[in-house]
């Protein structure tokens, strides 16, 4: 009969357990041409997609990241933007290349599989002043966290083939060939 008491114990020790496991987070999106905000006239007909993933760590100050990519040619840049989903905002995170803020060259060709992968800190976060696009700015890690929850972000990747003009077909959409809109 003693032991009793032990049942209930153990109970709240695993609700604690699976509190703290919950706050870490995750979020995944798929990228498609057809989720691209062009600039007027300009169409996105392409076969490209790619798959975003990030883990929250469990203390909040850290984002682990891949960007894994599919059926694409001439990737030289790759962020995460804040945004809504039927707009274009300014750059919040660097994911591709790693060189950040430096674009990688144009006209690479065919790239398939993961092209980034890393964590993110308050260091990698790129501050922005609070706009129509990004209501509240962005200051730090807790912010671009914001926007994600919030529907306000989205991951995006560039192409551009060298060769102008821009704009003219799957490799050469350096406004951006694939997008997932966060979360």
């Amino acid at each position: 009969m003693r032991r009793l008491w032990l049942v209930p114990v153990l109970g709240l020790v695993a609700l604690a357990a699976v509190g703290i496991a919950v706050a870490a987070q995750n979020w995944s999106v798929h990228l498609t041409g057809d989720q691209e905000v062009p600039p007027p006239g300009v169409v996105i007909e392409t076969q490209a997609q790619g798959q975003a993933s990030f883990h929250l760590s469990k203390d909040g100050e850290a984002l682990r990241y891949k960007l894994n990519v599919a059926n694409i040619e001439n990737v030289f840049m790759a962020h995460i933007h804040c945004g809504p989903p039927t707009t274009n905002g300014p750059i919040a995170v660097w994911l591709y290349p790693s060189t950040a803020p430096v674009a990688g060259p144009t006209g690479q060709g065919r790239i398939q599989g993961r092209i980034a992968a890393g964590v993110i800190t308050d260091a990698d976060v790129r501050p922005l002043a609070a706009s129509a696009t990004c209501p509240g700015g962005v200051s730090d890690l807790e912010d671009v966290l914001e926007h994600i929850s919030n529907g306000n972000a989205y991951v995006n990747v560039h192409t551009n083939d060298g060769v102008a003009p821009t704009n003219t077909g799957a490799g050469d959409f350096p406004g951006g060939e694939i997008r997932g809109n966060l979360p």
